[in-house]
């Protein structure tokens, strides 16, 4: 069972984290780019804050965003801004997805988030902790993919496998940590692939942050997965 309270603790855990390194930065080193193709590091931070009130529209019944293109406007638009501005932006966003997530509720609802996809309400603080620890990751500065908790290397290995589940395009694969396994891919009685690998090297390459070359990879190629 989804334990979302636990989940909103890690996620306020996580974005003092984040606030707290980029607190260190200055105006410069924000327009620098980031780990993701072509965006700045403020282009991360904007993400991030239009990100928790989008989740905190998913919670409340309305949808994630008006549309595409103006939640890529919004981050075009609030990246260049000054270090104390994103700082506060996070901070503040941070704070009404918190109050959002503690407010009483049914936790087992269905809600529906970008592009038509939908789960239950308890998973989305978890969902919101994978954008706070990733993005982090991305704007590089200090914190790796071996830095992240291990709970949340191994629910976030689950999570992303299951997503690819079923996927036509990727082949029956057997990944592990080799304490832990989980199936992805196309359905098929045994996997034809495994891929064996540290926590932090599977879920770098299960989120597309990782080439996958540190990973063990037997009984074929390296199954390329779909962009998330």
């Amino acid at each position: 069972m989804i334990d979302h309270a636990h989940d909103l603790a890690c996620v306020r855990e996580a974005t003092d984290r984040l606030l707290a390194a980029v607190a260190k930065l200055d105006n410069a080193s924000l327009a620098e780019p980031s780990r993701l193709p072509g965006w700045s590091r403020g282009h991360v931070l904007a993400h991030l804050a239009r990100n928790a009130d989008a989740l905190v529209n998913v919670l409340q019944g309305r949808p994630m965003y008006a549309s595409a293109e103006v939640r890529d406007a919004d981050i075009e638009r609030d990246a260049p801004r000054p270090l104390e501005d994103q700082v506060a932006d996070v901070r503040e966003s941070a704070a009404r997805f918190q109050a959002a997530g503690d407010a009483p509720a049914d936790w087992t609802r269905t809600v529906e988030l970008r592009n038509g996809v939908t789960d239950s309400a308890a998973r989305v603080p978890f969902r919101r902790w994978a954008e706070v620890e990733l993005h982090h990751v991305d704007l590089g500065i200090g914190y790796e993919l071996e830095d992240l908790p291990a709970e949340f290397l191994e629910r976030e290995t689950g999570f992303l496998t299951d997503r690819f589940s079923g996927h036509p395009d990727v082949p029956a694969t057997r990944v592990t940590d080799a304490a832990r396994a989980w199936s992805t891919g196309r359905e098929a009685d045994e996997p034809g692939v495994t891929v064996t690998g540290r926590p932090a090297d599977l879920v770098g390459w299960l989120a597309g942050r990782r080439d996958g070359a540190a990973l063990e990879v037997r009984g074929g190629a390296l199954p390329k997965l779909p962009p998330l």
